[in-house]
């Protein structure tokens, strides 16, 4: 398998959007691991309960720097790991991460845009036991259509995971907005509605969504199933 395998993207908004996400990520990707974990909560719940069967493939949609691929990988030694992002950039970070964990056998990269993907032609895969997005949705912009594109790669008795930032309902309105600002400043910006979104999108594929809060609508944590 080759893990620089070109996906198709979008011609001009998907390559508008890699530009950005180059430009923000060339220096930042250095430091994002330890500056994230202290906001991006949600994220080892929702690889805990990956659980992938054995012999089961993962795909991360928008992997960024390849931290969530390695602590999966590390944590089901049964199962193939896959990622795609749509930064350069990023893909350098996650494939040095990958190399270095004793799991990087089982991780497989390339470059893609979340809202149009084809696995098939990247990895030869074309369905995987678990998809997941963790904390990618609130930066892409479509992001429905990245849910949709990412379900239609979902196989019969898997699932769909999503770990992202909530709309904070139980916070006070000033920390709501600062929040939302701050957010704002890493082009990263809360979807509204994002729990029913999903619920619709999985009813008119007549799967079954589960949708949970985390701190108050910090974070919302969702899983869609396919029987």
């Amino acid at each position: 398998m080759d893990t620089g395998t070109q996906i198709t993207e979008q011609p001009q908004t998907g390559a508008d959007h890699a530009g950005l996400m180059d430009g923000v990520y060339r220096y930042q990707r250095h430091l994002y691991d330890v500056t994230r974990k202290y906001y991006l909560f949600g994220r080892d719940t929702l690889i805990r309960e990956l659980d992938p069967p054995e012999g089961g493939r993962v795909l991360e949609v928008g992997c960024g720097t390849g931290r969530n691929l390695v602590l999966a990988a590390e944590k089901n030694p049964g199962a193939l790991f896959y990622g795609i992002d749509i930064s350069c950039e990023m893909l350098k970070s996650a494939r040095a991460k990958a190399a270095r964990s004793r799991a990087g056998g089982r991780i497989f990269t390339g470059i893609g845009d979340a809202r149009e993907f084809d696995t098939g032609k990247a990895f030869s895969v074309p369905v995987f036991d678990r998809v997941f997005f963790s904390y990618s949705l609130s930066m892409i912009p479509g992001w429905e259509q990245a849910v949709s594109c990412a379900l239609d790669h979902v196989a019969h008795g898997g699932s769909l995971h999503v770990v992202d930032f909530g709309e904070m309902e139980a916070w006070p309105g000033f920390a709501r907005l600062a929040m939302r600002k701050w957010l704002a400043g890493f082009h990263v910006h809360p979807r509204t509605g994002m729990a029913d979104t999903l619920q619709a999108l999985a009813t008119g594929r007549g799967m079954n969504c589960e949708s949970r809060q985390l701190a108050g609508g910090y974070a919302i944590l969702s899983r869609i199933s396919r029987s």
